[in-house]
């Protein structure tokens, strides 16, 4: 399942985890960016990433 992420991805280039300042990828399957160094998957919506800790789902 190869989803395209709902946001830029010149936007998506510059993310980081909140937490541990690390890259975040799109994970299709979850519709979330994560977060491998945390250990946590942040939701997206309506194109806008949600990068708050209390948000985050742990994986």
């Amino acid at each position: 399942m190869n989803v395209a992420p709902p946001v830029d991805p010149w936007l998506l280039e510059k993310l980081v985890c909140p937490l541990t300042r690390t890259p975040l990828r799109w994970d299709a399957e979850r519709q979330a960016l994560v977060s491998d160094a945390a250990g946590l998957a942040f939701p997206v919506r309506d194109g806008v990433p949600v990068l708050l800790a209390r948000e985050a789902v742990p994986l």
